[in-house]
């Protein structure tokens, strides 16, 4: 890339649009160029390593009459604009000067677009020219007079609206156009740049031996023993002194542009503050791997996935690329990607991560020890993220053990490790063992803080959880309105631990019947999120999805099927085609199509789902399991008996190993499974499944269940001709 420009690109937005402002300039500047491209001579001279500066003005410029020297010098030091499309840019006089003063410099085939609302196009009719995207900049091409022409351009444009691309194949189209590279070779970049990492084995290898022979005499190992620790005593200061001074700066505002009102955020920080980490403190990789490292958890604690792990990444390499001891820091790092990456659903390498730590962990400070005992959690998160919740079980028990051994009777991390153990009970249905637990480290929590604390809250939560499934909403319900007002308390009036307290009561009301004010709980959240975040977000796909059940069971189907696929749509574009949390949507979908009769979609849904579980699970999954049920009610629609029975005996087979007999999930295989061989004429050996699931199924959040299991009692009755019974199950 041309090497004379300051910058690599200009954003070029409406103030209206900053969110994807700040999104993209992130993107850009995080992004690393595949090694393999770096150096390619293309139109635009050699691919760079990092797409970075990006230049991003925040300004407004509500007061001006020009754009002034700064911005203009800007867009001439810049090899590239970005313009940012909706109906607000298209009416922003900056967005229109700054295209028409970078045209004027010649560059007008350096101008891409992304469109993030409106329609292009829309301008040539005076009943939809107010939906335009495309500044009149953009639209028209530059005369040699330097004033627009009435020739129409053609803007290269990436397209971000709903059900068009992707945030990461919007991030790739713009760089491939900009590095003037194949999009092709952008995507495959992962699959590229897996073999690497084993030359500082050798390295260290090789150090050690030389180490080795060249040490002889217990003076001289004594003496530079001494000087070793002196020298690790200072270098450890000094990346505390300078690790402490990075982050205090960090939130010093110097702009006085950025610091108007409460307009600059904590997310805006933190990603300022990685992009200078790499800029700042080079030649002090330690600093940098610290930095990375912290910045990383914090980024993860705020459930920016996205961002923690390129950085954790690179404070493992780093730390893995010091000189001395360092396995200590590696098993951080490692410890720390191991979390991210279970909580952005890659599972398989979040194992391997993790074990690798508590490997180095248990080697360095044996088996009890507070950090052996963290990454052991760890690893159940990830049994109960997969399902695999008896596996989870060791894990925590050991944990418990360490810290119970570590600690005094009362501590918090007992008390984290009771709740988990009490959790992981309630997730292979054994509710009331669970409620024990729970209820243990409830009083813990109680006895370690006095009114008002965040772990108060969530064991609070976590037994009303327990405690709907015992089928005791009322208690529950207390619970929950008792932790929604400790976080009003802790947070605020608007806060992402708010929203989430609104959604468990608003479920507590749902399961009551309190349909009405479910809903209005359920709407109060979706508000809240989407003030904090956005239009688009994990959060806002899972309020939609719950409103979505709410509007089913109070009799909405169509609303309900509309909710639920504007959930499944931003579930895909915010996690991905192959996350867990896209397969529950489809299946949910898919479930309410069969009762509309749309068998074909309700098909491709559960095999989407299919697909997705069995690669993130595996084969033996209770979420595969709940696929099959559903995918078994289909075939029941379609008349499909025998192969319907082997899909449901298939699914309860699965869900006996990890689920009681008594949990509504087998009884609904159960059910399915009774429903086909009803439908294959063997009424005897249906009767016993279907009566065996019937008040089973009564502990379901489907709505409609019950019914469902006594309309087919009904049918199998009448069709044995037993028309007394029948009128029982009917009747009701």
């Amino acid at each position: 890339m041309d090497t004379h420009f300051k910058y690599r690109a200009f954003i070029s937005y409406s103030h209206a649009d900053e969110q994807w402002a700040t999104w993209l300039h992130k993107a850009l500047e995080t992004y690393r160029v595949p090694k393999h491209l770096v150096g390619r001579e293309t139109e635009f001279g050699p691919v760079p390593e990092r797409f970075a500066p990006v230049f991003r003005d925040r300004d407004e410029l509500a007061t001006a009459t020009s754009l002034g020297d700064t911005l203009t010098r800007a867009l001439e030091q810049s090899a590239f604009q970005i313009v940012i499309c909706s109906p607000k840019a298209a009416n922003s006089k900056w967005v229109n000067e700054e295209i028409l003063t970078y045209k004027r410099l010649g560059r007008e085939h350096r101008i891409f677009a992304l469109i993030v609302g409106g329609e292009p196009g829309s301008s040539a009719s005076p009943a939809t020219a107010d939906q335009e995207c495309f500044p009149n900049a953009l639209i028209y091409k530059m005369g040699a007079d330097g004033q627009l022409t009435t020739e129409k351009s053609e803007p290269i444009a990436a397209d971000a609206r709903q059900g068009k691309d992707s945030k990461i194949d919007v991030k790739l189209k713009l760089l491939a156009g900009m590095l003037g590279v194949g999009l092709d070779e952008l995507k495959q970049r992962e699959a590229r740049r897996r073999q690497r990492r084993m030359m500082w084995l050798v390295s260290a290898s090789l150090a050690g031996m030389a180490i080795t022979s060249a040490l002889a005499g217990a003076a001289w190992l004594a003496r530079n023993e001494a000087e070793r620790e002196r020298a690790r005593a200072e270098a450890e200061a000094e990346t505390a002194r300078q690790t402490t001074r990075f982050m205090v700066d960090l939130f010093k505002v110097s702009d006085p542009s950025e610091a108007l009102g409460n307009t600059i955020t904590a997310r805006e920080i933190l990603d300022k503050g990685a992009a200078r980490i790499e800029e700042e403190l080079v030649g002090q990789p330690a600093i940098q791997a610290t930095l990375m490292d912290t910045m990383g958890t914090v980024y993860t604690s705020l459930g920016l996935y996205g961002s923690a792990i390129p950085l954790v990444r690179q404070s493992l390499e780093k730390r893995k690329a010091l000189p001395g001891d360092k396995e200590a820091a590696i098993a951080q790092s490692l410890g720390h990607l191991g979390e991210a990456l279970a909580l952005n659903s890659d599972y398989e390498e979040a194992t391997k991560r993790l074990q690798d730590a508590l490997a180095i962990q248990r080697r360095l400070h044996g088996n009890t020890h507070p950090e052996v005992a963290r990454t052991l959690t760890g690893l159940a998160d990830v049994m109960s993220y997969t399902g695999e919740y008896a596996k989870g079980e060791p894990y925590i028990q050991e944990a418990l053990r360490i810290r119970r051994s570590l600690y005094v009777e009362v501590h918090a991390d007992i008390a984290e490790s009771i709740g988990d153990l009490g959790a992981n009970y309630f997730q292979r249905g054994e509710f009331k063992q669970a409620e024990v637990h729970l209820r243990e480290a409830l009083a813990m929590q109680r006895k370690l803080h006095d009114s008002v604390h965040p772990q108060l809250a969530e064991a609070m939560n976590n037994l009303a959880w327990a405690l709907m499934s015992l089928d005791r909403p009322d208690e529950a319900e207390s619970l929950f309105r008792s932790t929604l007002e400790m976080k009003w308390r802790l947070f605020g009036d608007a806060h992402p631990e708010l929203a989430a307290g609104l959604n468990n009561l608003a479920y507590a009301l749902e399961r009551r019947g309190d349909y009405r004010g479910a809903e209005m709980a359920y709407r109060e959240a979706l508000a809240m999120n989407r003030k904090l975040l956005g239009e688009s977000h994990p959060d806002i796909a899972n309020n939609l999805n719950n409103l979505a059940f709410v509007a089913y069971a109070r009799g909405k189907h169509l609303e309900a099927i509309e909710l639920l696929r504007e959930s499944l749509s931003m579930y895909r574009r915010e996690l991905g085609a192959e996350n867990p949390d896209v397969a529950t949507g489809a299946t949910s979908l898919a479930y309410w199509l069969i009762d509309a009769g749309a068998y074909t979609e309700a098909g491709e849904l559960l095999e989407e789902s299919l697909a997705i579980r069995r690669k993130a699970l595996g084969e033996n999954s209770p979420q595969v399991a709940s696929t099959l049920t559903v995918q078994a009610n289909l075939l029941l629609a379609r008349r499909r008996f025998k192969e319907a029975r082997q899909v449901a005996a298939q699914a309860r087979s699965i869900l006996a190993t990890s689920l009681p007999e008594d949990h509504w999930q087998v009884a609904m295989a159960m059910n399915a499974e009774g429903a086909a061989l009803s439908g294959l004429g063997d009424y005897e050996k249906a009767e016993p499944l279907l009566l065996g699931s019937l008040p089973r199924l009564s502990g379901s959040p489907v709505p409609g269940l019950v019914n469902r299991g006594r309309v087919r009692l009904a049918d199998l009755y009448t069709a044995w001709g037993r028309l007394d019974q029948a009128s029982k199950y009917a009747s009701n």
